[in-house]
């Protein structure tokens, strides 16, 4: 065997292994966590508690709580208002919660004071909702609608039914100029934020339903119920492959960094978008993960089920 051949196979080896890493640290958090937003170096962490966990991003010392009334059922039995979304712009915290009757509300939270947004009574199925800006808030029906809402004027500046499947997951460009929208059918389709023009669809790569996805720097990954995380740029589109359901995947800042569940054990693999190449496996995830965070290029932050984040260092 030839040198050439001897290297081949030691970097097919390489790309299919991956260093582990175990938790630095465990953050423990009131429930298990719905979404994690980092602003002005502190950490924001939603959960199905109806309690906002705040954070200083430094230490992870706990610097406050934002606590959400709680919520009556269809049955009139009284229970936590799961919190569903959440978003941070300057000194606002966007909060998408369960309101009476399985309806959704929106909240901002400022001034140590909650203002509703949009009424529950509204009777409106919100599954994710962000800033655009100081007016503007858009969200996503379960139906699969998209909305785009003037908090001055009270008005709905659009609302685009997507399509006919369930919506999954939508995140924005770091300009929030743009939206990529997920549902059950496994394509993607791209709008612009201000007009909600339909700029381009992705379609063939996931073959059901997308739990997540994530949106930086012109690049796309998926988390997929067919057990793909697929990654999209202008120069490659390809998937990773698990064998066990994805249910949550991340780009870091550039998008040279993917992530995504890898494994029944809900590890999460760290690759490298442009070679492929796994690099890190992260360990010790006790339950099914809802949320990956890159604080930066060697810092992740691991969202599931369970009372606890993991704080992964990549390198010492």
């Amino acid at each position: 065997m030839n040198i050439l051949k001897i290297l081949f196979i030691l970097f097919l080896i390489s790309s299919l292994n991956a260093n582990e890493v175990l938790p630095t640290k465990r953050v423990d958090i009131s429930a298990g966590a719905t979404d994690l937003v980092i602003s002005d170096n502190k950490l924001y962490v939603s959960t199905k508690a109806g309690i906002v966990n705040i954070f200083n991003l430094n230490d992870f010392k706990l610097l406050s709580n934002i606590a959400i009334a709680k919520t009556k059922d269809f049955m009139g039995e009284i229970s936590d208002s799961k919190i569903y979304s959440i978003d941070v712009l300057k000194d606002k915290v966007l909060i998408l919660s369960q309101g009476q009757k399985g309806a959704r509300r929106i909240d901002i939270f400022q001034n140590q004071k909650l203002i509703n947004i949009i009424s529950d009574e509204k009777r409106l199925f919100i599954a994710q909702a962000k800033f655009i800006n100081e007016n503007e808030i858009i969200f996503s029906l379960l139906s699969n609608e998209l909305l785009l809402y003037n908090m001055s004027t009270k008005k709905f500046i659009y609302n685009i039914q997507v399509s006919q499947s369930k919506f999954s997951s939508f995140a924005l460009d770091e300009n929030k100029k743009r939206i990529i929208i997920a549902d059950e059918s496994g394509n993607l389709k791209l709008y612009d934020v201000q007009n909600g023009n339909l700029l381009k669809t992705y379609k063939g790569q996931n073959l059901d339903n997308v739990f997540q996805v994530d949106f930086k720097n012109d690049k796309i990954l998926t988390a997929g119920q067919d057990r793909r995380a697929v990654f999209y740029s202008k120069l490659d589109t390809y998937y990773k492959e698990s064998n066990f359901l994805i249910y949550s995947s991340a780009l870091n800042f550039d998008g040279s960094l993917g992530a995504y569940a890898s494994n029944e054990n809900s590890d999460v693999t760290i690759f490298d978008t442009s070679s492929k190449k796994n690099l890190f496996k992260l360990k010790k995830n006790k339950m099914t993960l809802t949320k990956i965070l890159f604080i930066n290029n060697n810092e992740v932050l691991v969202a599931s089920d369970d009372k606890t984040i993991n704080y992964y260092k990549l390198k010492e």
